[in-house]
């Protein structure tokens, strides 16, 4: 958001999903779009600071503005990006919403993309 970070994707980027969970839920005030590629195929530029909310995985967060920019879940070769840090189109269609067990009780899903309790 204020351009303090800035990154690169040099893969195609898979698995365009938003998660519901409670942890998400609560960084972005709503749920977060994402999508994967090798830890390889990012290059991250800028004042990230790795946040671990659980064992299971880190966030990258920008350290200016507080962007919630990145996924990595523990002991994984991917490496999530928020789609909404992207600047102009993504090219890319939800593939599904993760989590949807733990989505807010204010809004409904009804995009009709695949759900994953």
């Amino acid at each position: 958001m204020c351009g303090a970070i800035t990154f690169d994707v040099k893969a195609s980027p898979t698995g365009a999903s938003v998660c519901h969970c409670g942890q998400c839920r609560k960084m972005s005030g709503y749920a977060w779009s994402s999508a994967r590629v090798p830890v390889t195929a990012l290059e991250v530029s800028g004042p990230v600071h790795w946040f671990a909310a659980s064992a299971k995985a880190r966030r990258g967060i920008c350290r200016e503005c507080g962007s919630f920019l990145f996924w990595h879940g523990t002991g994984e070769d991917s490496i999530s990006f928020a789609l909404g840090a992207i600047d102009g189109p993504t090219g890319m269609r939800l593939e599904k919403h993760i989590f949807t067990f733990d989505k807010g009780d204010y809004y409904d899903i009804a995009d009709g993309v695949r759900q994953d309790p």
